[in-house]
């Protein structure tokens, strides 16, 4: 017996022997290491950090290359603002950035640049108040970043890129989700393309910013795409404006600005697609609206009585519950619906085009009365698509003195929709909205032949009719 207890026992020993031993987790250090090899470090050089977690608050002080290789984390540790780059020519890149401190009064942030020009590159941005910051640091780079703010209550949460007073920036390719706004104040001559803002209130915000160009950014599943506010000179070309649908719910906004061009976007499944202020705001200043896709919001253009001076051409207003309305009582007809004999693309547009040049023979003048009254009462939005909508717009068409006056006038519409937005549909990540324009469109079609179908099926049956 002796001899078999020792047996089984000298089987547990080796099992635990030969038990392979679990690898150890991450080196974590103190953020002074890092300080420690920046000041080692030559000017101008590029200093590599080995794989681990320095925690603590960093601060940059001499122009170096400060590279991550993907493997270095950052962490905060809850309390103020991770990383500060105190000095103009620093690149900070491949590194994992994390829980800043969420005090708002401090604005902490992951990243903070208080001069520049600096460039902030390939990190991971997690659990942060503030993402990227920049103030006063012009000639800047924000590149292929990927930010995450801490999971907060929308008033709560802070920026995931703000610029104050930072001129000639170039933001791209970023990607930001769950935070308050990417924001410019006070910055102009900027380059803001191919990034993504989704699930969080403004996605691109400008405040006072100037002559800058936005393109081919994808803003989708926030409360505001885009809003612009008193900025000037500002073009917005081949963006993806889709399903914002918060409080105010606008695909793009725009408030007291002047020289505004907005071309060749998308903005579907909004609220609204395109709010307009009060923009433009000057005299002789205009706003061009051109070679837009405008479908499936609730209201594919809404503008304040006042909104004038713009104008709109070769635009695709496609299965907008109401196409066009004003903030208020009045009209749209001190805007511009075509230009040089063409128009724009209105999918309730009930004309011709018999001479087949593709124009419509008659002009295009909205008097939906179920329209009119939706404008005065917007909780009547709980009938569209219903047979009370549908005994209105009967009514106001058997009695014409009921038909309200146009809310605007296209002279030249056009009687197919024009290819717009090419350069979206050969953006990367642009099938899924153009597949859900496409099953829009088929599911426009499958509901109004189920109403029909109904109504065929309601009518009495003529006697000696077997059918």
């Amino acid at each position: 017996m002796r001899r078999f207890r020792g047996i089984i026992l000298g089987l547990f020993a080796s099992a635990s022997v030969a038990a392979p031993q679990q690898s150890p987790g991450p080196q974590r250090q103190p953020v002074a290491v890092v300080t420690a090899m920046i000041d080692a470090a030559a000017p101008g050089s590029v200093v590599r950090l080995p794989p681990g977690v320095y925690e603590g608050n960093l601060v940059i002080r001499k122009p170096v290359t400060l590279d991550g290789g993907g493997k270095a984390v950052f962490d905060g540790l809850g309390r103020g603002t991770v990383i500060e780059i105190a000095v103009a020519g620093v690149s900070l890149r491949g590194c994992t950035v994390r829980a800043s401190g969420d005090d708002v009064t401090g604005e902490s942030a992951a990243i903070r640049a208080i001069t520049g020009p600096v460039t902030i590159e390939s990190n991971r941005v997690e659990d942060a108040l503030y993402g990227i910051d920049l103030r006063e640091a012009p000639g800047s780079v924000i590149r292929d970043n990927i930010i995450h703010c801490k999971p907060l209550d929308p008033e709560r949460r802070g920026d995931g890129i703000r610029l104050w007073w930072s001129h000639g920036v170039v933001v791209e390719r970023n990607a930001v989700h769950q935070s308050r706004d990417i924001v410019f104040w006070y910055s102009e001559n900027l380059i803001v393309r191919h990034n993504t803002v989704t699930g969080s209130r403004y996605g691109l915000h400008f405040m006072y910013s100037h002559d800058t160009t936005l393109s081919h950014n994808v803003l989708s599943d926030n409360s505001v795409g885009v809003y612009l506010m008193y900025s000037n000179d500002i073009a917005l070309t081949d963006n993806r404006m889709i399903n914002n649908r918060g409080a105010s719910g606008y695909g793009l906004g725009l408030k007291d600005c002047d020289g505004i061009v907005i071309k060749g976007n998308a903005l579907l499944a909004n609220r609204v697609g395109v709010y307009i202020d009060n923009s433009p705001c000057s005299v002789g200043s205009t706003g061009l609206f051109e070679s837009n896709m405008i479908a499936f919001n609730e209201i594919g253009l809404l503008a304040t009585p006042n909104t004038h001076s713009n104008v709109f051409v070769a635009n695709a207003f496609i299965e907008n519950e109401q196409p066009a309305t004003t903030h208020g009582r009045g009209q749209l007809t001190s805007n511009v619906f075509a230009r040089d004999g063409v128009g724009n693309y209105w999918s309730d547009y009930a004309g011709l085009d018999l001479d087949g040049d593709g124009i419509g023979d008659t002009p295009y003048e909205p008097r939906s009365l179920f329209g009119a009254m939706l404008t005065a009462e917007p909780n009547l939005r709980l009938f569209v698509h219903t047979p009370a909508q549908r005994a209105i717009e009967f009514t106001a068409r058997a009695l014409p003195e009921l038909r309200p006056v146009p809310m605007l006038i296209d002279p030249a519409p056009l009687a197919v929709p024009p290819t717009v937005g090419s350069e979206i549909a050969d953006a990367p990540g642009s099938r899924a909205p153009m597949a859900a324009l496409a099953a829009g469109l088929l599911l426009s079609a499958i509901g109004s032949a189920f109403a029909l179908g109904r109504e065929r099926r309601a009518l009495p049956v003529p006697e000696g009719n077997n059918a």
